[in-house]
């Protein structure tokens, strides 16, 4: 080997090595100056990576993995052997025991909210104190759609037999079924490529090079073809629950970014018009907050989560609502 590519070799080798400590300690930093436990992209990041896995069933996406608890934004989430997070609650039902079943993505889930304080166990304890037990199965899933809510009740929800099927449907379930090709492997296992995406992330929406959250959220809705897939999604599920002798209901949860200027109602009327052509009932979980002061409602200031509050505020306004729909099913 000549001297020329021996040192050619030894520099190449020196910036590999710098490069690789340098990773090391800006991986370093932001393990111990950023992540607080409370970091919304990185939470998510870790709960994909700790909890979900990629499904078989390229409709439902991703699932739950069960048997798996991580501790996620200040709160342990335990997934039960049927991949949902909520006590072990067998297929056949409990004599005298009604049961709903919730469809739905991080919102239903009860991103960052302990589990007795989400909105189904709130509805459990309403129902158990007024005589009337019923099991409420928390079926969410970060990052479901309508799309993969459905496939994942005909797949596997319809096998708890529930008397009422909760479709919860909020401003994003318009998003296509993710692929998962797109991840390369430091977005999947660094914390530093996730901070430094959402920095990026953050300084294109303030400068107004990407689609404001508002703006993003309606464009979902102006993808006719996305639009389409997902109606057809719900009609699928509405002619499996008549079928199984289940009453289903639409239920709107808003965005919660600005409740007192509400800028997604259009959403909401789509939603509640594929309700009435269906012929279901449909709940809109924007008028128990709306005009208050939008960040109490919020998990974070940057995450517009329902805290444990709005938990309590939609389980308030559901209950007297699931009670009348459970009594003439």
């Amino acid at each position: 080997m000549s001297p020329k590519i021996r040192e050619l070799g030894i520099g190449a080798g020196i910036l590999l090595v710098t490069l690789a400590v340098a990773y090391g300690l800006l991986t370093l930093a932001v393990h111990l100056t950023v992540d607080d436990g409370m970091q919304f992209n990185l939470e998510m990041w870790k709960y994909a990576r700790d909890i979900k896995r990629i499904s078989q069933d390229p409709l439902i996406g991703h699932e739950h993995t069960p048997n798996t608890e991580a501790f996620l934004m200040g709160v342990d989430i335990k997934i039960n052997s049927q991949g949902q997070r909520d006590q072990e609650i067998p297929l056949g039902r409990t004599p005298g025991t009604g049961r709903i079943m919730m469809l739905g993505d991080s919102f239903v889930l009860g991103w960052g909210v302990p589990l007795d304080e989400i909105v189904c166990k709130r509805l459990e304890k309403k129902f158990a104190a007024d005589g009337h037990p019923v099991e409420v199965i928390n079926a969410g899933v970060g990052n479901y759609n309508s799309i993969q809510e459905t496939e994942y009740y005909l797949v596997h929800g319809y096998k708890f037999h529930p008397d009422l099927v909760v479709l919860n449907f909020d401003s994003n379930d318009s998003e296509p079924v993710p692929t998962y090709s797109d991840n390369n492997f430091f977005e999947r296992n660094s914390e530093l490529v996730v901070v430094a995406k959402s920095m990026m992330d953050s300084l294109l929406r303030k400068s107004g090079a990407a689609d404001r959250w508002d703006q993003y959220y309606l464009s979902l809705f102006d993808n006719i073809p996305a639009w389409d897939a997902a109606k057809a999604a719900i009609h699928k599920l509405a002619i499996a629950t008549r079928a199984q002798g289940a009453k289903l209901v639409i239920v709107s949860w808003p965005e919660l970014h600005d409740v007192q200027h509400y800028r997604l109602q259009k959403i909401i009327d789509l939603a509640r018009g594929v309700a009435e052509s269906e012929g279901v009932p449909f709940i809109d979980l924007l008028e128990p907050v709306k005009g208050m002061e939008s960040s109490k409602l919020w998990l974070t200031v940057p995450d517009p989560h329902p805290n444990a509050y709005t938990n309590g505020l939609y389980a308030d306004y559901l209950y007297p609502r699931f009670k009348d729909l459970l009594a003439t099913h």
